[in-house]
C-alpha cells in the first residue's frame, strides 16, 4: 500500500469510527496499515530542538582561553570586579584536539565530555557553530553601521533586531525580514516530507511545549504533547465514576460522536474527534512496553530536572516512532529564562547546570537504546548578547554560538569564525560589543534540512533566503557539520 492511498485508508477509518469502540477499531487497523508498509518504511530520523528562550549569553558559555581570553576579560569586565561578567580562566572546562584554545562554561562537564570524546562519551558528540545569528544577506559592519545612521535605507536588514519577540520568530521562520502569514521552517519541511514518510494519525512535528511558529507548516501543524504524554480528554485522577473531570470528558466524547445537520457544527465535532482520538493513540504507544526506556536509562533522568524529564519524553517519543508509523520527526523544547539583565553569572551558572545534565542524560540514553545515529539535537536561541556589562549582566545583541550533538554530528569541532572579542572591533557593530553575525541561520538549517531528507529543490521553499548565502544544487554542504 502506498503512503498516498494509505493515508486515505487512515482518513475513511477516522471519518467511519463512530460509537464506544470508535478508539479500538482506528488502534487495530492502524496496527494493521503499519503492518502492511512495514516493508518499506525509509530509515527514521529525528530533529530536536532546544530553543533558548530570551538570548542565551554564549559568549560566557563558549570561551577562548588562548590569548584572546585577554581581549574577553576586558571586554566582559575582569572575574570578581565589580561588575565583570568573565570568567576565571582557570575555572573553565578546557577542550581538546580541534577545540584546542576554548573552554566550556564550568558549568558543562557533561557538554565537555561530548566535545572531548571523554567519560561516559567515548565518540566525540558535540560541535559548536560560531557567530550564527538572523541575515537576509550577507552585509558588512561598513554597510550596517551605514543603515543604522540612516544613510542606507534599502539595505536588507532584519526587521525589529534586538527585540525578542521579533527575533525569536525570525529563527523560527528563517525569514527575518517578515511573514504575513506565518509558518516555520521545520513545519514548511513537514508539508514536503509528510505524505512520504508519516503512516500514521498523529504529526511528524511534535511539540513539548505547546503551540510555536517553528513546526507550523502550510499545510501541517505540530501536535502538542506533555512529559506525560499526549492531551487527551481522559482523567488521571484514579477513575471514579463520580470524578467531575471524567464526568465531563465523557459527557464532551458523547457530544463529539453525533451528527449534526450543521455543516459547520459537523466539521468542528469531527475535527475535534479526530484530534481526541490522536491524541488517545499516541498515548496508547507512550504508555505500551514499546516505550519502557529500561531501569537504567531511566535512572539517568532526575525527576527535579523539568529540562532532562522533557527530553526523556522526547527519548520515548523518539523510541515509540516506528509504533506511530513515523519515520520522520521533529520535536520543540522551549526552556526559558535566558534574559540575563541582571544576576547573570549565579543565574547563567545554575541555568547551565540544569542544560548540562538533560543534554547529557538524553545523549546517553540515545546511545544506551542504539538510537544516536538517528537523531540530531541543535540549539537556537533569540539572539547572542552584549560584552560589555551593564553593570549586572548583558543586554540584547545579535549574533552568538550555538552547539549541535548526536551521532551523525562531526563532533569536537568549531564551525564558521568565532568573533573578535573586542569592544569596536571587526566584529562589533556598536552598542556594547554586538557581534555582526558571520554565520547565517540558513546554512545552519540547510545543513540539517539535507540530512533530514528535504531535496535540494525544496531548499528554496523551506529557506526562502538560502540562495543569498549558499548554491542548493551544490555538492559541498553548507557547514559541514554532518558527518558525510
Amino acid at each position: 500500500m502506498n503512503p498516498i492511498s494509505r493515508r486515505g485508508f487512515l482518513r475513511q477509518i477516522n471519518c467511519a469510527a463512530v460509537g464506544s469502540g470508535a478508539l479500538l477499531n482506528t488502534l487495530l487497523n492502524l496496527k494493521l496499515a503499519n503492518s502492511l508498509t512495514a516493508q518499506t518504511t525509509p530509515s527514521h530520523k529525528a530533529l530536536v530542538c532546544l530553543f533558548l528562550n530570551g538570548g542565551m549569553d554564549s559568549f560566557n558559555f563558549l570561551v577562548p582561553t588562548d590569548s584572546r581570553y585577554n581581549t574577553y576579560s576586558v571586554s566582559r569586565g575582569v572575574a570578581g570586579s565589580e561588575g565583570g561578567l568573565s570568567i576565571a580562566q582557570s575555572s573553565l572546562l578546557p577542550l581538546t584536539n580541534a577545540m584546542s584554545g576554548y573552554g566550556l562554561h564550568p558549568s558543562c562537564p557533561q557538554i565537555r565530555d561530548m566535545v572531548n570524546g571523554t567519560g561516559q562519551f567515548p565518540q566525540k558528540r558535540l560541535s559548536f557553530i560560531a557567530n550564527l545569528g538572523t541575515l537576509v544577506q550577507p552585509i558588512t559592519k561598513a554597510q550596517y553601521n551605514a543603515w543604522e545612521n540612516g544613510n542606507n535605507a534599502a539595505l536588507p536588514v532584519p526587521r525589529a533586531l534586538f527585540s525578542h519577540s521579533d527575533q525569536a520568530e525570525h529563527w523560527q521562520t528563517a525569514v527575518p525580514q517578515g511573514l504575513a502569514h506565518l509558518t516555520g521552517w521545520v513545519g514548511r519541511a513537514a508539508d514536503i516530507l509528510n505524505a512520504a514518510h508519516n503512516q500514521g494519525g498523529v504529526s511528524m512535528s511534535i511539540s513539548l511545549n505547546g503551540n510555536n511558529v517553528l513546526q507550523v507548516g502550510n499545510q501541517t501543524q505540530p501536535f502538542a504533547i506533555t512529559p506525560n504524554g499526549s492531551l487527551t480528554f481522559s482523567s488521571d485522577a484514579g477513575g471514579s465514576p463520580i470524578n467531575p473531570l471524567q464526568l465531563k470528558n465523557s459527557t464532551l466524547r458523547s457530544t463529539l460522536d453525533q451528527h449534526y445537520a450543521n455543516l459547520l457544527t459537523e466539521s468542528f465535532a469531527q475535527i475535534t474527534k479526530s484530534s481526541d482520538e490522536a491524541q488517545q493513540y499516541f498515548q496508547a504507544q507512550y504508555e505500551s512496553t514499546g516505550a519502557s526506556l529500561g531501569a537504567t536509562v531511566d535512572a539517568l533522568f532526575p525527576a527535579s530536572n523539568a529540562v532532562a524529564m522533557t527530553l526523556k519524553a522526547v527519548l520515548k517519543s523518539i523510541k515509540i516512532s516506528s509504533q506511530l508509523g513515523l519515520s520522520r520527526q521533529s520535536f520543540f523544547v522551549n526552556i526559558g529564562g535566558w534574559d540575563h539583565h541582571g544576576e547573570l553569572l549565579d543565574t547563567h551558572a545554575g541555568m547551565l547546570s540544569t542544560l548540562d545534565t538533560a543534554i547529557g542524560a538524553f545523549q546517553r540514553g540515545l546511545d544506551l537504546l542504539g538510537l544516536s545515529n538517528q537523531v540530531i539535537t541543535f540549539s537556537a536561541s533569540d539572539f547572542g548578547r552584549t560584552l560589555r556589562s551593564n553593570g549586572r549582566g548583558s543586554d540584547h545583541a545579535w549574533g552568538g554560538n550555538a552547539f549541535v550533538f548526536g551521532g551523525p554530528v562531526d563532533g569536537g569541532k568549531l564551525f564558521g569564525t568565532y568573533p573578535s572579542l573586542a569592544l569596536d572591533g571587526s566584529d562589533d557593530v556598536g552598542r556594547g560589543g554586538r557581534m555582526l553575525p558571520s554565520m547565517p541561520i540558513d546554512k545552519y538549517f540547510a545543513e540539517l534540512m539535507r540530512w533530514f531528507g528535504v531535496p535540494n529543490g525544496s531548499l528554496s521553499y523551506v529557506l526562502p533566503n538560502i540562495s543569498n548565502f549558499y548554491n542548493v544544487n551544490s555538492t559541498t554542504p553548507p557547514i559541514g557539520f554532518v558527518l558525510p
